[in-house]
């Protein structure tokens, strides 16, 4: 029987196909982490207050990135090129999602509405990133080989979140309610295609590693698409509520080290 707890076992369990999965991992985290460095250097001076914030964000999801190429290094495997098409976050900017690596790479300072729209981003993908890490801890919390890296990684994603409720509530207390609203909905509905294409990538990347019949891709891509129909017709929404979370000043305080990776 077909279930996320057997598809990530099966992904375990072979070099080729668990090198791929840590790969893509792992450039994503270094992506984020090369983000928000930049986006932590150009905050604008009204906002300076969130710059240790983004800077901890950042340092967070370069540790991540370790974490990643340490597991491939412990089963004595390197990192592997991404296919462009399952590159998570360089599809999600060239749909205009997010800040553009182009001005991130300019020295210029940010504006207020930069920051709106690099947290109401964060605040819809950390929440994909956020529900995926918690169904790896449900299923592989206690696995003796990813199990550590799983349960450290999950409690970052969600401060992650938290984080970005909190701020994008005092943002919106300041005035700016209408346009995170808008820039939510945008993101969410944009990143939701790019989950299913991304996911049909790796699924297809994945068949070919595993040698998977056409019967067990048909239903796992049939499945792909089923969470997509979902999400177009609610599922999405989510990803755009904000609410006080539990964890205040989630990212107050130098990032945590990973001394075990």
């Amino acid at each position: 029987m077909l279930s996320a707890r057997s598809l990530f076992q099966e992904i375990i369990d072979n070099d080729d196909s668990y090198q791929l999965f840590c790969s893509i991992a792992a450039s994503g985290e270094a992506q984020g982490g090369w983000e928000n460095a930049r986006i932590a250097a150009l905050v604008p001076s009204g906002l300076r207050d969130l710059a240790p914030r983004i800077t901890r964000h950042g340092a967070d999801e370069d540790k991540h990135g370790r974490i990643f190429n340490a597991l491939l290094r412990k089963r004595g495997l390197g990192p592997v090129a991404v296919p462009p098409e399952a590159d998570y976050t360089m599809l999600l900017e060239r749909r205009g999602i997010g800040l553009a690596h182009e001005k991130l790479g300019r020295d210029e300072t940010l504006t207020e509405q930069d920051i709106v729209v690099y947290l109401s981003h964060s605040r819809v993908t950390e929440q994909r990133a956020a529900d995926q890490m918690i169904m790896l801890v449900k299923y592989f919390g206690d696995h003796p080989e990813v199990g550590k890296a799983i349960r450290m990684i999950s409690h970052d994603e969600g401060n992650h979140l938290a984080y970005c409720h909190e701020e994008l509530l005092r943002l919106t207390a300041a005035g700016h309610g209408p346009a995170i609203r808008r820039i939510l909905r945008s993101c969410a509905l944009a990143e939701i295609r790019i989950y299913r294409d991304v996911s049909l990538a790796v699924m297809d990347r994945m068949g070919a590693l595993l040698g998977w019949s056409r019967a067990k891709a048909a239903v796992l891509t049939a499945g792909v698409h089923a969470l997509y129909l979902y999400e177009r017709l609610g599922g999405w929404r989510r990803m755009v509520r904000l609410r006080m979370p539990e964890r205040r000043g989630a990212l107050d305080g130098p990032a945590t080290a990973a001394a075990a990776f």
